[in-house]
């Protein structure tokens, strides 16, 4: 049976806006951070798993998933990890195991290297986090936003289920992807999934990228083989520049390892995390 969708029935008000979060099970603290164009839905597999050992934390990005959407919002890299740093000072949390997919590891980079937030352990799940990133269509999205924001109901529905399969390797569900695409959809989820591709910008790696060797936590590296969005070259470089970082390569699995192998995430959490 298919877990049920994550319940964030807490909030914080980061900037005058809402980020809704959730805390779940007892041990020691995992904050979990998602990605793009997706939302903590993505743990919805992993985090009861990791509940029964420790004190799990997740949350929605600012201006994704159930967290606020508005109108000239910054939702870029350089305000998520600003956002991040203050929930840990928020939860109390002074060294937590923190694991992170795609946006969610340059985001927990940033917190860590440029506003002095320290981990126990980082798990990254193929994470943007060395360029170049960003596929065609978010460079096409980027000149012309105004023009998707305008698209129909339907003409956007399909396009971001045929964006989020892209990131999925096995043949999924309408039933399963349709978590992942309603946060986008009415007035309000279609303007904010074009914003959040607006503001995309390498500046926000390029800023942290030549500190990498000044991570100062113990670092696993996971990584679907078969990820078209992130090749998992960019892993195989990453591992080279933070010191004594490990690489597993997740086979049978693509950008969205949480949909495609969660039980290879919850398999590589336990030993690592203990240790």
């Amino acid at each position: 049976m298919r877990p049920a969708p994550l319940v964030l029935d807490r909030s914080y008000r980061f900037r005058g806006q809402i980020v809704r979060y959730a805390v779940s099970g007892t041990g020691p603290a995992v904050v979990f951070v998602h990605g793009t164009p997706f939302s903590s839905h993505v743990w919805h597999r992993v985090i009861p798993q990791v509940a029964d050992s420790h004190t799990v934390y997740c949350f929605d990005l600012l201006g994704y998933g159930q967290s606020e959407k508005a109108d000239n919002q910054d939702v870029s890299l350089g305000v998520q990890n600003l956002l991040l740093a203050e929930l840990l000072e928020h939860w109390g949390l002074a060294r937590p195991d923190v694991v992170a997919h795609d946006f969610g590891g340059a985001t927990a980079l940033r917190a860590h290297l440029l506003n002095g937030k320290e981990y126990r352990s980082l798990t990254l799940i193929d994470p943007v986090a060395l360029a170049p990133w960003g596929s065609p269509f978010v460079a096409h999205v980027r000149q012309n936003e105004a023009a998707f924001r305008g698209l129909p109901p339907y003409i956007h529905e399909a396009i971001v289920a045929v964006y989020i399969r892209g990131a999925v390797q096995r043949v999924m569900l309408d039933e399963e992807l349709a978590p992942y695409v309603a946060p986008w959809l009415g007035e309000a989820g279609r303007a904010a999934f074009y914003r959040q591709m607006a503001q995309m910008d390498r500046r926000y790696t390029d800023e942290v990228e030549p500190r990498y060797r000044e991570v100062r936590c113990p670092t696993q590296i996971l990584w679907g083989i078969e990820d078209r969005w992130i090749p998992i070259e960019r892993g195989e470089q990453l591992q080279q520049v933070i010191p004594h970082a490990r690489l597993r390569a997740i086979a049978h699995a693509g950008h969205l390892v949480q949909e495609d192998a969660p039980e290879a995430i919850v398999a590589a959490l336990p030993g690592f995390l203990a240790a």
